[in-house]
């Protein structure tokens, strides 16, 4: 079985003040203060999180 690509997310500026669904966006990414980084798996549900919230993202390959 193929090892699936990952993505490198950082949050870059606080939930503070966000919309309540940008804020479950961020939680659904493991992503849970300001400078903090995950690695996702490149999937259509978290492109679709991180497509939302991509003003608050730093997204590396």
């Amino acid at each position: 079985m193929a090892e699936q690509k990952k993505i490198r997310v950082t949050l870059v500026k606080s939930l503070i003040g966000t919309i309540e669904s940008h804020r479950a966006c961020a939680r659904g990414l493991g992503l849970r203060c300001r400078e903090h980084t995950v690695e996702v798996l490149d999937t259509p549900e978290n492109r679709g999180m991180i497509n939302k919230i991509s003003y608050l993202l730093k997204v590396e390959s």
